[in-house]
């Protein structure tokens, strides 16, 4: 054996396709920096909900240790399924024969999980050109999950002229001929926009025409700032007369909706028929749903009067922020989810979003994160580019003294110009 082929470690070679995530990227960029250290650190660059987990949810997990005892069904507790098609009927509108609790709905260990192994049930890799289009800029797990499924990606950039809506018509005719899954995410990561009506037809249609499947990424569904609840991707087949949502996956998870992110909570839900595909990967893969997180699932799905609480919370605190930020900064409420999506000034770093987020590390200990590491060079730009993602995830006073750095960071550099970089 050779010196080479000694040292190698065996193993998937789609594994060397992957990208770095973008916070270990940021930890290697940052890795020379040294915060202030007059300023206590604040980070908003992990989307990972502070708010306190609700005390009827840790309740119910105190209360179903017992349940330990036993191997859960990788199809989840009928009680569980029940409660979540409760709530899809709740939520969506969506009647008693548009959702059957037996063949519609899984529950899953937090909807990343669930995105990702999805893409392992639907993909042929042996088609040609086997091809996932993703939405840009993007949550990751949808590129690695593509990657390691043996397929190609392909990406649509979001439109700030419209609100940072999905551009889909940069997908051409051909590629949507070699499309197998569509990664679709609404509430958007990073930018908040919600799908209308009329894009889900389009979409829908897409669909229809070259038998791709369309997973619907929801998890930041109940954190909105509107009268209306954001439009859901089964609340949109049902509206438009397709009861059996054909080709249609939705995310949906407690980890924002109820602050529970370590409880590892959610389910998809949608077309039977890939659902029964999904059952039989799932029951091999081994990702069956611990009894005391179901039971504690049960009793978050039941419960609404927290999540109303939760959303409470951000909607005050994005007040408060929001406008503050809005005089330096090229940004507006979102439509949902708990994200900031701010452009720079070009003035500060010619609008380099690394440099930005490296400079505020270095002079006011405030971490947050630069949108090209959220996004792939696509149709000749990086849509993420001279923007930064801020996560108002800690609470109100924390969060508001961290767009007061931000404010005064930016005042530092002065200017006769508030041209932004996109």
């Amino acid at each position: 054996m050779n010196a080479a082929a000694a040292s190698s470690v065996p193993h998937n070679p789609l594994l060397d396709k992957l990208h770095p995530y973008p916070f270990e990227r940021l930890r290697a960029l940052n890795a020379g920096i040294t915060p202030n250290p007059a300023y206590r650190p604040i980070s908003l660059g992990i989307g990972e909900p502070k708010h306190p987990a609700p005390k009827l949810i840790e309740d119910a997990l105190m209360a179903s240790l017992k349940g330990l005892s036993g191997y859960p069904a990788t199809a989840g507790e009928p009680a569980l399924r029940e409660a979540i098609c409760a709530w899809l009927q709740r939520r969506y509108g969506l009647g008693p024969s548009h959702i059957n609790p037996a063949s519609q709905v899984l529950p899953v260990n937090g909807s990343r999980e669930a995105l990702f192994a999805l893409a392992q049930t639907v993909i042929d890799p042996s088609r040609a050109g086997a091809t996932v289009v993703c939405p840009n800029p993007f949550y990751q797990i949808y590129e690695g999950a593509a990657l390691l499924a043996g397929a190609q990606t392909a990406f649509a950039n979001s439109d700030p002229a419209k609100n940072f809506a999905t551009d889909w018509s940069q997908i051409d005719e051909t590629t949507w001929a070699r499309t197998q899954l569509l990664y679709v995410c609404s509430p958007g990561n990073p930018t908040g926009a919600v799908m209308p009506l009329d894009e889900w037809r389009m979409l829908f249609e897409l669909s229809d025409r070259h038998g791709f499947v369309i997973a619907s990424d929801e998890c930041y569904s109940e954190i909105y700032f509107r009268d209306e609840a954001p439009l859901g991707g089964l609340e949109a087949a049902a509206r438009l007369g397709r009861a059996d949502f054909k080709n249609l996956i939705a995310f949906t998870s407690l980890s924002k909706r109820s602050n529970v992110p370590g409880m590892r909570s959610g389910f998809v839900a949608g077309d039977a028929a890939l659902l029964k595909k999904f059952l039989l990967y799932r029951t091999y893969h081994g990702s069956a749903m611990s009894p005391i997180v179901q039971a504690a699932s049960v009793a978050a799905w039941n419960d609404e009067a927290h999540v109303v609480e939760n959303r409470a919370q951000y909607r005050a605190k994005f007040a408060a922020v929001t406008p503050l930020l809005a005089a330096q900064l090229d940004v507006a409420l979102p439509d949902a989810g708990f994200y900031l999506w701010c452009g720079l000034p070009r003035h500060i770093h010619g609008g380099d979003d690394i440099a930005f987020a490296q400079g505020l590390l270095a002079q006011y200990n405030v971490a947050v994160l630069p949108g090209s590491l959220l996004a792939r060079e696509a149709h000749g730009v990086n849509p993420g580019a001279g923007r930064i993602r801020l996560a108002l995830v800690a609470e109100s006073a924390e969060c508001l003294e961290a767009a007061q750095r931000i404010v005064a960071y930016i005042e530092s550099f002065p200017s006769s110009s508030s041209s932004f970089s996109s």
